[in-house]
């Protein structure tokens, strides 16, 4: 790891103000330090934001905030989250190990890097480590990858459970910045590689994360369903979550997410709307899935997550509309 200073904000503005040339900003620090040793991210500086506050879980309005220091363990035990949005408990509880959790922040987790093994390797080509330099996992192993959402220029798939359940619940992600506060929706915070694939998300430089605000809660079924390759501390291979709601047999309401199908945590509105006032069926939950991957492309190793994407949509359908 190469030499660098740490500084200590005191406030948000502090924390804004430190965050110039060369600084970057370090709360639970889990993929920011592994990146630091590798050599991959080089901070000149940083600046740790945890005695800034934003670690509070709080009622708004109807619905609820999430301070960007809440740490993950702190957010899937909170007895509100429990109770009204279980969705994302179960997405957190999924994710990464006990140790991890107890140190990762909310806003971290939402800023983690997408990323895969070529990324972490410096001596294979990757564009979003070095803009330019190419795509090995294009032509090498690629089991893990995406198969929505890919370009040239990258085929990584975004790698975390607790944003895919917050885009199915229709989260709202806080920010203060240069340019004053904005409210992103989670839809629109993380960013497809197009050609520029080193950028993950859409925050600007020195722009904070303050807090992500849940709407209120919907009263319906909420599941996640985590496919992969062992049952503890690894990555999905496909992850489906779901907010489903049943009136006289039908599909009331639903809003479905996926994770380590895209390179961004994926949600399909046209899916939805095709299952919105349909019975249950198998057939249906077969076109469902069929409409969600009719753009989906292998790259040989992670042709099977196609039809694994198809299998777990219809199991986690199944179950949450009552079998």
């Amino acid at each position: 790891m190469r030499s660098f200073t740490l500084d200590h904000a005191g406030s948000p503005a502090e924390a804004r103000e430190a965050l110039g040339e060369g600084a970057t900003a370090i709360a639970g620090g889990t993929n920011l330090i592994d990146l630091m040793k590798l050599q991959i991210q080089t901070p000149e500086r940083l600046v740790s934001i945890r005695r800034i506050g934003m670690d509070a879980i709080s009622s708004d309005g109807d619905g609820i905030s999430i301070g960007a220091l809440v740490t993950n363990a702190d957010c899937a035990a909170d007895s509100r989250v429990r109770k009204d949005w279980p969705l994302l408990a179960k997405a957190i509880l999924a994710g990464a190990s006990p140790q991890l959790r107890n140190r990762a922040t909310t806003g971290g987790n939402l800023c983690q890097r997408t990323r895969c093994g070529y990324f972490y390797d410096t001596s294979q080509a990757c564009n979003k480590r070095e803009p330019g330099s190419g795509c090995a996992a294009r032509e090498g192993f690629n089991r893990i990858h995406a198969v929505l959402g890919t370009s040239d220029a990258c085929i990584a798939t975004y790698p975390g459970d607790m944003a895919v359940a917050m885009l199915a619940l229709d989260a709202v992600v806080l920010t203060e910045g240069p340019d004053g506060a904005r409210e992103i929706p989670i839809a629109d915070f993380h960013r497809m590689p197009g050609e520029d694939p080193s950028r993950d998300n859409v925050l600007q430089h020195s722009e904070l994360i303050t807090a992500v605000r849940l709407p209120a809660p919907t009263g319906g079924v909420q599941l996640y369903r985590k496919v992969r390759d062992r049952a503890s501390y690894a990555f999905a291979l496909v992850s489906v979550a779901a907010d489903v709601t049943m009136e006289d047999g039908r599909i009331a309401r639903c809003a479905l997410a996926f994770g380590s199908l895209g390179t961004v945590p994926w949600r399909d509105p046209a899916v939805e709307q095709m299952l919105v006032g349909q019975t249950p069926s198998p057939a249906l939950f077969d076109e469902a899935a069929k409409l969600l991957l009719k753009d989906a492309r292998g790259f040989g190793a992670n042709d099977f997550k196609i039809p694994l994407a198809a299998r777990a949509l219809a199991a986690t359908l199944h179950e949450a509309t009552g079998g």
